[in-house]
């Protein structure tokens, strides 16, 4: 059997990642099937074939493109000891990301999703995807901490997604402003580690200051 034929991607993955390329290049607005059929260098009709509409194709892209990249961090996620170290992997991701224009496609997918339906079904399934290993780093960095009762790791987890997100879009017209949001993460993140490495006396003081500040 012929090794490079097998290796060759199937026309569905050549569809997706035309899309893709399209999303990338000219944003979500220019994709038809005759776009993303001429990156993917098909027949239009193929679309409708594998996947029975543009926009079906644009959902599964979307989420299968985001489970690609997140499987591509899970070991990274799981190195992660400290809140400093989740957010400096934050930090590297989110300058990968960009540089390989995916962050691009979730803000674009984003955009095309305010009007509800199938795209926007399938942008928050992506987004849950990034939310669930921050979310399960959180909680394991957070094991024990004084910070434990208090925290929301899946609120926190969301939270830290859509900031990371939201800055590709802020950086594109601010990048010092970018950079100082970033650099405030950082600060914050410190002050969790801190608190995090606190002798019993003071962790317990520290909780109890917590639960009178919630009250």
């Amino acid at each position: 059997m012929d090794s490079s034929r097998s290796e060759k991607p199937s026309t569905k993955q050549r569809l997706i990642d035309g899309v893709l390329a399209t999303i990338r290049g000219q944003g979500i607005t220019a994709v038809s099937a005759r776009t993303v059929a001429a990156a993917a260098g098909t027949n239009q009709a193929l679309i409708f074939y594998h996947f029975g509409s543009v926009d079906e194709l644009v959902a599964q892209a979307c989420v299968s493109a985001t489970e690609a990249r997140v499987a591509t961090y899970r070991p990274r996620f799981a190195e992660v000891r400290t809140v400093g170290e989740l957010l400096d992997l934050g930090r590297r991701i989110h300058v990968e990301e960009r540089a390989e224009g995916n962050l691009a496609v979730l803000a674009q997918t984003l955009a095309g999703a305010q009007t509800g339906g199938r795209l926007a079904e399938a942008t928050r399934e992506a987004l849950d995807k990034w939310v669930v290993e921050v979310q399960a780093t959180l909680e394991r960095v957070l094991a024990g901490s004084p910070l434990t009762e208090f925290a929301d790791p899946a609120g926190l987890a969301r939270a830290v997604s859509a900031g990371f997100l939201g800055l590709t879009l802020f950086e594109s017209v601010d990048p010092d402003g970018g950079e100082q949001a970033l650099e405030a993460l950082a600060r914050l993140a410190a002050l969790v580690d801190v608190v995090e490495g606190l002798g019993p006396v003071a962790t317990r003081a520290v909780r109890a200051k917590l639960r009178k500040t919630k009250r």
